[in-house]
């Protein structure tokens, strides 16, 4: 390890228990990684958590760099939603969890950080995943009547719907997904003989050497 890991290291524990400190818990509960301090939470302690690290002066997490979601669908608590943070006067960054399912609402943090709005609205759109308190939870980045959250693990790949502009109705179609597959024949000959078939485009040629 460097000098300046090493630094970076003993920095981030110290913030660590400065942290723990002001959130009254254990500093166990802390984990470094990837040069990231990592917390989670509960639903409920999810403000009063985000208020005390943006608003106390020896912490300063006043930047938020990202809300996103992830799926574990084993779990009865199938989805996580991460928050990013980072505190330019501490040079660090901070990354809290929250657990919630697909029926309970996490609560927005719009208010505090009016730039996640959209994050959670992409959080909604591509996971379900729900907001409380949000003024505007609508899809984002999906069409309108999109079926389904395409993140979720068991979204199947081909989605349900394909959509195509139907030029004599003069609209856009929304229909079944239908995967045509063309039926080829493939005589594996040696590319140096040809083939015994007359290729699409060289029928001039065929016949000049028939000739």
């Amino acid at each position: 390890m460097s000098t300046f890991e090493q630094q970076q290291e003993e920095m981030l524990a110290e913030l660590a228990e400065t942290l723990a400190a002001r959130l009254d818990m254990d500093v166990d509960a802390l984990t470094i990684s990837h040069g990231h301090l990592t917390l989670s939470v509960g639903l409920g302690d999810l403000l009063q958590t985000i208020r005390t690290v943006r608003d106390d002066p020896q912490l300063g997490f006043v930047n938020i760099i990202d809300v996103c979601g992830v799926d574990y669908p084993a779990r009865e608590r199938r989805f996580d939603v991460v928050y990013h943070f980072l505190s330019p006067s501490q040079n660090a960054r901070l990354r809290l969890t929250v657990e919630t399912d697909e029926r309970t609402p996490v609560p927005s943090i719009t208010e505090l950080f009016p730039g996640a709005d959209w994050f959670e609205r992409e959080a909604y759109d591509l996971y379900g995943i729900l907001f409380s308190g949000h003024p505007d939870l609508r899809r984002l980045l999906t069409d309108y009547g999109f079926d389904g959250y395409p993140l979720r693990k068991d979204f199947p790949l081909t989605g349900f719907v394909e959509v195509r502009y139907d030029d004599e109705q003069k609209r856009v179609l929304y229909e079944p997904v239908r995967l045509n597959q063309e039926f080829r024949d493939f005589d594996f000959i040696s590319p140096w003989e040809g083939t015994d078939y007359v290729i699409p485009g060289d029928e001039k040629a065929s016949q000049e050497k028939a000739s």
